[in-house]
């Protein structure tokens, strides 16, 4: 949340509300998945899955793929968002590695979870009548000390 403009996600820690969620099953929601790696990073990042079919108040759970095929160990930290914009508020984060850093040592491969769910209210809203296509977009970075990871839209 850190780099919180635009489309940002929950982050939807609380367990009760996902246990109390009533499922709109006549609103299906095609998420898509896009990976980018900023140039300084030598990682292979990909989605697993290019696209999956949801409804509001169910959970769903994607994985990412990413390798460091250099010989030395790199951490690496990802930005995150969602388009269109106004969806952000609806789109919650259980799980992510985009929570924390990922340290990946010389050729290490890695599947990386991310577990979510687009609140039901989703449904509800006017806004989001016409909206059946949401992306969830990541970036790594190298993860230098000292380093502040860029805002979109300032300098």
């Amino acid at each position: 949340q850190a780099t919180g403009l635009g489309g940002t996600t929950g982050e939807g820690q609380d367990a009760e509300r996902i246990e109390s969620m009533r499922p709109v099953k006549e609103r299906v929601v095609k998420v898509t998945f896009n990976a980018d790696v900023h140039s300084s990073l030598q990682w292979n990042f990909r989605p697993q899955q290019t696209e999956i079919f949801v409804v509001p108040g169910e959970t769903a759970l994607a994985f990412y793929k990413q390798k460091n095929p250099t010989d030395k160990p790199i951490i690496g930290i990802s930005t995150y968002n969602v388009v269109p914009f106004e969806a952000g508020q609806y789109f919650n984060k259980i799980q992510c590695f985009c929570f924390e850093e990922q340290r990946l040592n010389p050729q290490e491969e890695v599947d990386m979870p991310v577990f979510f769910y687009i609140d039901p209210e989703f449904a509800e809203d006017p806004k989001m009548a016409k909206v059946d296509l949401i992306t969830l977009s990541y970036t790594f970075f190298e993860a230098k000390e000292g380093q502040k990871l860029p805002l979109p839209g300032y300098q």
